[in-house]
């Protein structure tokens, strides 16, 4: 079993000094040099593993302890990481920064340390000199487990300003491996929920990639930073890759016959998606087919069951509304009974109207948006028996949107939130299950073979 994939990870002391720009540069200078680099991302994040994807031509993944739990990290890295040369890991806010209340689990120091892989920490030196190497030095010995193998100086202005930063970090026996210079930013625009995901701008996501590929070959030393990965050892506790097939002797395991098709929500208006979700449907045994809303006006010949994952329907909510022929067939598709599975966006397109204009309507509820930022990590606990899950069924979600869905729950809700706050919350009926919660089925492999021999039997 090779478990000593060559890795690093990617932090900072915060969020906005440049992790993203510097991690998926290092991904595309590295494949450039004919590597092939498995990209990740830790937390729930789906914007960040697009950009991932295009620097390296592989899925972008997500490593998330709080989601999955601290087990399932390392074997979903190796999961990701089959036939790769190297691995890059990029981390989440700050470095030591972990799911609110829970000491460090979810953060980027206790991935690293579940990995055992060495942390280059980007720094932005845009207003500093010799204070840097107090931030290193703490930075360094917060934690003993969590080795900082080097750092990337981000934003520095000039030669005398990266002499002075240079001179200060030589005591602190932690090498400079980059030095990026004050630049116009990439061209990566932001708006409510961060950046605008890569499937909305493709074209223009291409060109952003290739200039963060040349802004971090220009700026830092590549050989070291290989080096660096490659001096990382065998994975904490030898473990075994993660695979979406079940295990013979599963009693949930589907007894055969033909291959339900299951059609999944994809183009710009829902592009959030783990990867680990399409991989369960088809070992549980499902013919996974993707669909675009904003242009297929039927769905999938044959569907027999619908997940409409998370995106920005609220931009889209026009187009999406024009397409009526595909929104009443939804709406039929539901009204039979057949499984659909609906997170954020899904709830939203499910729902009678979105901001004034109409949805599916398979939901008697009204969604628009709002000025309020919910997010956070969430303690979850199925309130009843659905296509997704059986009552009592824990899990662990997150919540990230700037909208409101009136009611919030149905007569029958998909989940008790047990925290942060206890609350009901989304909608079982029929064969639905619409909720704002996203979830990562790698942690409850049996949300999916679930919903597929629903699928069979619908």
């Amino acid at each position: 079993m090779v478990t000593s994939v060559p890795r690093l990870v990617v932090a900072a002391p915060s969020s906005g000094s440049g992790k993203t720009t510097v991690a998926t540069g290092l991904m595309a200078a590295f494949a450039a040099r004919g590597l092939a680099v498995s990209p990740h991302k830790v937390g729930p994040d789906y914007i960040d593993p697009g950009y991932h994807a295009l620097a390296t031509g592989r899925t972008g993944r997500n490593l998330d302890a709080y989601l999955c739990g601290p087990e399932l990290v390392a074997p979903l890295f190796l999961h990701g990481a089959r036939g790769c040369d190297l691995a890059v890991v990029e981390g989440v806010m700050g470095l030591y920064d972990g799911a609110a209340g829970e000491g460090e689990l979810a953060s980027t120091a206790h991935v690293a340390k579940l990995l055992g892989a060495p942390v280059v920490l980007v720094v932005d030196a845009s207003s500093q000199s010799r204070s840097v190497a107090a931030l290193v030095h703490g930075f360094t010995s917060w934690d003993p487990e969590v080795r900082i193998g080097g750092v990337i100086l981000n934003k520095v202005g000039s030669d005398r300003h990266e002499a002075l930063l240079r001179e200060a970090l030589d005591a602190s026996g932690v090498p400079v491996l980059g030095v990026l210079r004050r630049a116009p930013q990439v061209d990566t625009p932001s708006r409510h929920l961060g950046l605008v995901p890569v499937a909305e701008r493709r074209s223009a996501a291409v060109e952003a990639v290739a200039a963060m590929a040349a802004q971090v070959a220009r700026g830092c030393d590549l050989d070291a930073l290989e080096a660096l990965a490659r001096g990382a050892g065998a994975l904490p506790g030898d473990p075994a890759p993660w695979t979406p097939a079940p295990a013979a002797h599963d009693p949930g395991l589907p007894a055969g016959g033909r291959a339900p098709v299951v059609a999944v929500a994809g183009g710009p208006a829902f592009s959030f998606s783990y990867a680990e979700h399409t991989e369960l449907l088809a070992a549980a045994g499902a013919a996974v087919v993707v669909f675009d809303p904003l242009h297929d006006e039927r769905l999938p010949e044959g569907t027999a069951g619908l997940v409409v994952g998370g995106g920005f329907p609220e931009v889209y909510a026009g187009e999406l509304s024009a397409n009526e022929p595909l929104r009443k067939e939804i709406a039929e598709l539901a009204l039979g009974g057949a499984p659909v599975a609906a997170e954020c966006a899904g709830l939203l397109y499910l729902c009678r109207e979105l901001d004034g204009r109409p949805m599916c309507g398979v939901l008697d509820a009204a969604a628009r948006m709002t000025e309020r930022l919910t997010l956070g990590y969430r303690d979850a606990v199925a309130v009843g028996d659905s296509v997704l899950a059986a009552a009592g069924t824990r899990m662990r979600g997150h919540e990230f949107h700037r909208t409101l869905v009136e009611p919030g729950a149905g007569a029958a809700p998909a989940w008790g939130l047990l925290a942060p706050a206890r609350r009901v919350e989304g909608f079982v009926q029929q064969g639905v299950h619409a909720s704002y919660l996203h979830t990562h089925w790698a942690s409850e492999p049996g949300v999916a073979r679930r919903f597929v021999e629903r699928c069979r039997t619908s």
